[in-house]
């Protein structure tokens, strides 16, 4: 069961979840981050670590935000993995 990055993370970006993962699963997407799903190893390190609370494991995610899931297999694999805080978007 992956975890998820979901709306709140959209124009926002904050990058203090991909310092904790142990397996790079997170990716650096133009408006947002996602989770690589076949990467997660579901450890939950991220959830705490996330400001505006936009991270869930995949059978927690909100009704409203369960596009997301999907978002995030198919954007994942098409971005670079992140492990560095950057600043977030808007910022600066």
């Amino acid at each position: 069961m992956p975890h998820v990055v979901c709306e709140p993370c959209r124009d926002c970006r904050y990058t203090n979840c991909v310092l904790v993962c142990p397996v790079e699963s997170f990716r650096e997407g133009e408006r947002m981050l996602y989770i690589h799903p076949d990467v997660c190893i579901d450890c939950g390190a991220c959830v705490s670590e996330c400001p505006v609370e936009a991270i869930y494991p995949d059978d927690a995610v909100p009704e409203k935000w369960r596009s997301y899931i999907a978002l995030n297999a198919e954007m994942a694999p098409q971005c670079p993995v992140i492990t560095e805080r950057k600043p977030p978007l808007g910022a600066g």
